[in-house]
């Protein structure tokens, strides 16, 4: 089994660096009751390499209060609750993502698959916000990389991926995720900075982050439940992060599982990545609209910065 590095868990802000990040109070839906789609590709960037493609399917519906693995999450003092379950599947390719041979000082074919059960406490007196996450799920063949980017480039006549039978092997992704937001700043909800503090721990991603998040535009406080919604709002959002990374099964391979044909070793890690989150949100009424660029440094010696963007769409139902 391969060895972690030691997170400093007591960084005074520390957000969470992921590929999708649905618990985030921007992004928060006014509601505990709601369906939401995510999807990203580096396509929005013009690119067509790292972090490649990936989705999730958000349902919230506090009838979830009694799902088993609730009882497992810490249970902060809050008012406001949402229960939820995502099902999310991320893909990663090299640069040359043609050729059937291992691109050595690249990133590895990866995919994984996972479901997750989260949970959203917010203490409206305090301006705070706790989110947990339990995911489970698969990193390898298993999880259908290949046939869903070859079947997505067929669709649209782009080339032919060739290099997926070098893939990180199958292996387990068992993860948890605990977060805190505690609002700085409120103009008027015109203009919002929040303090992030998050941990992720488990064998897919383990890894830390300090940053901060600000909303400028016609906003609903997310720390505040008690009043009624409006019925239009638009805002931007940005949120620059530090990130101190432990492991990354999408570079490094799974913890249980040996056989990998090609593998970022640990050394040639960059253990220090900074990230930059930014986009435009509109809601109107039962619609949630969202379109995001993410930017982050290199996250091995060899590699170089990524770009990617997406889109989410959601619907609350109460």
């Amino acid at each position: 089994m391969k060895n972690y590095i030691l997170i400093l868990i007591l960084l005074p802000t520390v957000l969470l660096c992921q590929k999708i990040d649905n618990l985030a109070s921007y992004r928060d839906m006014g509601s505990a009751y709601y369906f939401r789609f995510n999807y990203d590709n580096d396509f929005f960037a013009a690119s067509d390499k790292n972090y490649t493609q990936g989705y999730s399917f958000e349902y919230a519906n506090n009838g979830l209060k009694k799902n088993p693995v609730n009882h497992i999450f810490f249970k902060p003092k809050a008012n406001n609750f949402t229960y939820g379950l995502a099902l999310e599947h991320i893909g990663f390719t090299p640069s040359n993502f043609v050729s059937s041979d291992i691109q050595i000082d690249d990133r590895p074919f990866a995919a994984a698959i996972y479901l997750k059960s989260f949970v959203i406490a917010v203490d409206t007196l305090q301006k705070s916000r706790f989110s947990q996450s339990l995911t489970l799920g698969l990193i390898g063949p298993g999880a259908f990389g290949k046939e869903m980017q070859t079947e997505i480039h067929r669709l649209i006549e782009n080339k032919t991926p060739g290099g997926w039978d070098n893939q990180i092997q199958n292996d387990l992704v068992l993860n948890y995720r605990i977060g805190h937001e505690k609002q700085l700043f409120n103009y008027k909800d015109i203009a919002i900075l929040n303090a992030v503090t998050s941990l992720q721990l488990g064998t897919l991603f383990t890894n830390a982050s300090i940053g901060f998040n600000t909303t400028v535009g016609l906003l609903d406080n997310p720390f505040s439940r008690n009043t009624k919604p409006s019925k239009f709002k638009f805002y931007a959002f940005v949120q620059p992060t530090f990130n101190v990374v432990g492991y990354d099964a999408t570079l490094q391979g799974g913890i249980f599982t040996n056989d990998n044909p090609y593998t970022i070793s640990s050394k040639n890690m960059e253990r220090f990545t900074a990230q930059i989150d930014y986009g435009l949100i509109l809601k109107y009424r039962k619609l949630y609209l969202e379109y995001t660029r993410i930017s982050i440094t290199k996250e091995f010696s060899s590699g170089a910065t990524a770009n990617w963007g997406g889109f989410k769409l959601g619907f609350p139902f109460r």
